[in-house]
């Protein structure tokens, strides 16, 4: 699987987010990895689908539904400029196109978005033309070559050669590359800025120019003159003498959560409503430039790191808010170390954008959480690309050994093993993905088979009509699995202890089904693959539970203060 910053680089910004949220590309450091032709063909057909389906809803002209699309658009990011300069681009051919009743797979096969090869010219969304295939391409080819309008160079168009958009890329392709805060003064980690791998990913700073200062640390003489720690605790009660940090928080065993994750730790997310035509407004795309900046990742709401209240309406908290509401001295102190497509064997690429000095900082809760691109990528030959269970003992132990080298002692780490995925087609495969939910022409069986074909679905293995295929894939899961917890309960490291849970997938959707809901609600509607917001919650609310019932001491106590600390410090800062 390719890069998603190559894909971002390949394509137009909307085009490629649509395209990278869709096939959700891994994170590969492979020598000569380049833009994938698939991924252009996905965000062709998604972009061309989405015109089409306005000017359809809103009864107008295939023009008036481009210029509809990028006024929805936002002027952050150039995303409105990108978005005219792509209508100015292409805008008379998809008219000429339209026009002529071809779908966006014509569409896009007719521009060269969708490469022209034995294979990969059969590739489709929507159902085949009346008229063969071939007959239909070679009729839309014919069109073009009388356009006078085609003087791009379509298949390999680089946005990020516009003058107005080289510092955004070059922003961007710095925070996925290094995984550490791009705005970051002191270089400590840490930073005053949400996003490009701020605090939505770690602890907000509360001093940015001294590298001393950072959420996690052991505070500085009882932080007496300043939050050394960013807790929100400090300064000397004048009743007593005694600094706060002391009065509140000794003894009672703070700590931090880091997740190790993938795109689903990171809460990777694309709103329904930036490609169902019939919900599109000018408010659908406020968060875009957010989301684009944090890779289309939302850590901010994730089941482990998650600092915001749910937007899904459900209760359940994130092990992050529990930790806090537990212990307020553990404010802030978070961190998610995830990527997406990161895996047992690239985890080493980005590893050391931990941060926990192992003298100064307070012990951490490290859940390793892998939980899919093990067994999970776009490949027709699925399997042999696999892990196996000896290459993930070996990966495995290297990052535990990097850990014992960084956590300080009295830290924890939990592996958390590979769920049995074999519920997205079961859920999913005769539901209408949002693309076909206007006609009823496009279900998630053909989404899946349209990502297949191209090479860039997010698991060849798990999102197949193949069950023999899906089986294969839930038996190496199941291996990888058990190759963790023998590790968990073989291995012994001198600065933390190691335990091993289960991924218990179908305990969140029994309880699901209890509160009425069906499986198929639990499953990101864009991609089809990853848990969405309401799932990791609700793994959320099982992790922490495992945890209070079998290994008690890995939370830490109580801190009886904490009406104190909200008494003399309210939200502490907040977030």
């Amino acid at each position: 699987m390719k890069s998603p910053w190559e894909t971002l680089k390949a394509t137009p910004l909307f085009l490629l987010l649509l395209s990278h949220s869709l096939a959700s590309a891994p994170y590969e450091d492979q020598p000569g990895t380049s833009y994938s032709n698939g991924h252009n063909c996905v965000g062709c057909v998604v972009v061309v689908s989405v015109i089409e389906q306005l000017a359809e809803v809103h009864n107008s002209s295939v023009q008036v539904a481009m210029e509809r699309l990028c006024s929805y658009l936002p002027e952050k990011l150039f995303l409105k400029t990108t978005c005219y300069y792509l209508v100015q681009m292409f805008g008379s051919d998809i008219i000429k196109l339209l026009g002529e009743a071809m779908n966006a797979d014509v569409v896009c096969h007719a521009l060269e978005f969708c490469k022209q090869d034995a294979v990969q010219s059969q590739c489709h969304l929507y159902p085949l033309p009346q008229e063969a295939w071939k007959f239909t391409l070679e009729k839309a080819k014919h069109i073009l070559k009388r356009s006078s309008t085609v003087k791009y160079h379509k298949s390999g168009s680089n946005i990020c050669s516009l003058p107005f958009l080289a510092k955004i890329c070059q922003k961007i392709e710095l925070s996925v590359k290094k995984a550490v805060p791009f705005k970051d003064v002191d270089s400590d980690k840490y930073s005053v800025f949400p996003t490009l791998r701020g605090y939505h990913w770690r602890g907000r700073d509360c001093n940015d120019s001294d590298k001393t200062v950072y959420p996690g640390r052991r505070p500085d003489n009882w932080d007496v003159h300043q939050d050394s720690n960013c807790n929100g605790i400090w300064g000397i009660d004048p009743n007593d003498g005694i600094p706060y940090e002391k009065k509140f928080c000794e003894g009672s065993q703070p700590r931090g959560i880091i997740l190790l994750g993938d795109s689903a730790g990171a809460h990777f997310h694309i709103p329904p409503e930036w490609l169902t035509a019939s919900q599109m407004s000018l408010k659908s795309f406020f968060n875009l430039p957010s989301a684009l900046t944090d890779e289309l990742n939302w850590p901010q709401l994730s089941g482990v790191t998650g600092f915001l209240d749910s937007t899904s309406g459900i209760e359940e908290k994130s092990i992050y808010h529990r930790l806090r509401k537990r212990n307020h001295c553990n404010h802030r102190d978070y961190q998610s170390i995830s990527r997406n497509g990161a895996s047992s064997r690239n985890l080493k690429n980005f590893i050391e954008s931990l941060s926990r000095n192992q003298a100064l900082d307070q012990p951490a809760i490290v859940i390793y959480a892998m939980i899919g691109n093990d067994v999970c990528n776009g490949k027709a030959d699925t399997v042999p690309e696999m892990t196996t269970p000896e290459k993930m003992y070996f990966s495995v132990m290297q990052t535990l050994k990097h850990l014992n080298s960084q956590l300080p002692n009295g830290s924890h780490v939990i592996l958390y093993g590979l769920p049995d995925g074999t519920f997205l087609w079961d859920s999913l495969h005769n539901q209408y993905h949002p693309l076909g939910q206007l006609n009823k022409d496009v279900t998630y069986a053909h989404f899946f088979s349209f990502l297949s074909c191209l090479q860039v679905s997010p698991c060849n293995g798990w999102m197949s009509s193949n069950k023999t295929l899906r089986t294969l894939t839930s038996q190496r899961a199941e291996q990888l699995s058990n190759t963790l917890k023998k590790i968990a309960t073989t291995e012994t490291f001198t600065n933390f202890n190691l335990f091993y849970m289960d991924f218990v997938f179908h305990e969140i959707i029994e309880e699901w089904q209890k509160r009425g809901g069906q499986p198929w609600q639990l499953i990101e509607p864009v991609d089809g693959f990853h848990p969405n917001e309401v799932a990791s919650l609700l793994l959320a609310d099982r992790v922490w539970k495992k945890i209070q019932s079998q290994w008690p001491q890995i939370l830490g106590k109580e801190n009886p203060f904490n009406s104190q600390i909200e008494e003399v410090f309210g939200d502490q800062g907040g977030h």
